[in-house]
C-alpha cells in the first residue's frame, strides 16, 4: 500500500515539531552550563561585565546547533515515535498495510534535510561567529593572546622559495610572536632555512626580527650563513611570500572557526604552508557525514521506540536508545583522534560512527517488521 500523502505529512511535522523542540531544550542547558563556566572563569576579573560573557555564549550558540543536532534527532525521535506508539496511530497505520519503512520514510528525510541545512545555511554563520567569540574569549579570558599562538618549539612556517633554486623551499622559525595586527606579523629571533627542489640545504639566515607584510617577509639585522660561513649582517632583507597574517591565523585556528564551504581551500592552504591539516580534513568529512548520521540517529530512535506498549519494557527500550546515542558519540570522539593521530584514514574515522549507527538501526528494524 502506498503511504498517503496526508498521514506522511503528519508523521513529518509530529517529528519535526518533537526534535525542535528537544533541540531548543538542549542548547537552551548546553547555554546555561557554558555560561556558568565563562563565570566561573571571570570570577578574577571584575573588569569582564556579564552582558560580554552572554554574548560568548551567543556567539557560540549556532556552532553548539550543529553539535547538538544528531542527539537532538535521537531524543526528539525516540519522543514523537513512542507517542504515535502510545496512541495507538502507529498500529492503525501497521494494520492499513504500511510498513515500517513506508512510515518512516518523511522523519528520515526530515533529519536528512536537517542535516544537509546544519552543513550549506548554519555552518557559514557558526564559523564566523564562532570566530567571534573565541576573540572575546581571548580578549577578555586569556590575556588577548589571539588566534596565533606558538606552540613549545615556536612558530614554524614553510612556503615556497624561488630566490636560490627554482621550486626550492624556505622553512621560517621564530620563536617569539612579537605583535599580531591584521596585516602585520612580527617575530623575534628568527632562523630560516632555504632548501632546493631536492630539500638539500642551500642557506641559512639570522635575523633578529622578521616582519610579514603584503607580499614579503622583511628580515631586519639579518645575516646569510651558507657553505662557505657567515656573511655580512645587512639591516634589512626581503624573502617574498604569498602568505598573508589572515591565512596564518585560520592555519592556526582550530577546524571549529572554519566553514564547510571554507574548509577545503584552506586545508590546501595549511598543506602548503607546512602545517597539519588532518584536523580539519576530519572536520570537513565529519560535516559531509552529518546528513546520514542525523538520517542513522531517526533510524536508531525508530528502533528503539516503536515497540507496542501491550509487550512492556517500552521504558526499557527507550533508556537503551539514549544509551545507544551516548555510545556513538563516545565512539565518534575516539575514532576521531585515531584519525588525528593517523592510526586510520581520516575518511574511515568521520563516516565510522554514522556507518555503524546505520547497520544498528537496520537490523533492529528488520527484526521488529520481520522478527
Amino acid at each position: 500500500m502506498r503511504l498517503p500523502r496526508v498521514l506522511a505529512v503528519y508523521v513529518g511535522r509530529v517529528f519535526l515539531v518533537s526534535t525542535l523542540s528537544v533541540l531548543g531544550g538542549l542548547m537552551a542547558i548546553v547555554a546555561l552550563f557554558d555560561v556558568i563556566e565563562l563565570t566561573r572563569r571571570a570570577a578574577g576579573r571584575p573588569e569582564v561585565p556579564f552582558g560580554a560573557l552572554v554574548e560568548i555564549t551567543a556567539l557560540k550558540l549556532p556552532f553548539m546547533t550543529i553539535e547538538i543536532l544528531p542527539f537532538a534527532l535521537l531524543l526528539g525521535g525516540l519522543v514523537a515515535f513512542w507517542r504515535l506508539t502510545r496512541t495507538s496511530e502507529l498500529i492503525v497505520a501497521r494494520a492499513a498495510g504500511l510498513s515500517a519503512w513506508q512510515f518512516l520514510a518523511a522523519p528520515v528525510a526530515g533529519g536528512a534535510l536537517l542535516g544537509l541545512v546544519a552543513i550549506t545555511v548554519v555552518s557559514p554563520v557558526s564559523a564566523m561567529f564562532y570566530t567571534r567569540a573565541e576573540r572575546l574569549d581571548s580578549m577578555l579570558l586569556r590575556g588577548g593572546a589571539g588566534t596565533l599562538g606558538l606552540a613549545a618549539g615556536g612558530l614554524w612556517v614553510k612556503q615556497r622559495d624561488d630566490g636560490l633554486a627554482r621550486g626550492g623551499a624556505a622553512i621560517l622559525h621564530g620563536e617569539r610572536i612579537a605583535a599580531v595586527t591584521p596585516d602585520r606579523l612580527t617575530l623575534e629571533r628568527v632562523s630560516v632555512f632555504r632548501l632546493g627542489t631536492d630539500d638539500r640545504f642551500l642557506a641559512r639566515i639570522e635575523a633578529e626580527r622578521a616582519v610579514l607584510e603584503p607580499g614579503r617577509w622583511r628580515l631586519e639585522d639579518a645575516a646569510t650563513v651558507g657553505l662557505e660561513g657567515m656573511g655580512p649582517r645587512e639591516r634589512a632583507m626581503v624573502l617574498p611570500t604569498d602568505l598573508t597574517v589572515a591565512r596564518l591565523q585560520d592555519g592556526l585556528a582550530p577546524p571549529d572557526t572554519l566553514s564547510f564551504w571554507a574548509l577545503p581551500g584552506f586545508m590546501k592552504v595549511l598543506e602548503e604552508a607546512g602545517f597539519s591539516a588532518q584536523r580539519h580534513r576530519l572536520r570537513f568529512n565529519a560535516l559531509l557525514a552529518l546528513p546520514l548520521l542525523a538520517a542513522t540517529m531517526v533510524l536508531v530512535a525508530a528502533g528503539f521506540s516503536m515497540r507496542p506498549a501491550r509487550r512492556g519494557g517500552v521504558g526499557l527500550m527507550i533508556g537503551a536508545g539514549v544509551g545507544a546515542g551516548f555510545a556513538l558519540f563516545v565512539l565518534t570522539k575516539v575514532v576521531g583522534e585515531f584519525g588525528v593521530s593517523g592510526t586510520l584514514p581520516v575518511a574511515l574515522a568521520a563516516w565510522t560512527p554514522a556507518g555503524v549507527g546505520l547497520m544498528l538501526a537496520v537490523a533492529m528494524l528488520l527484526h521488529l517488521e520481520d522478527g
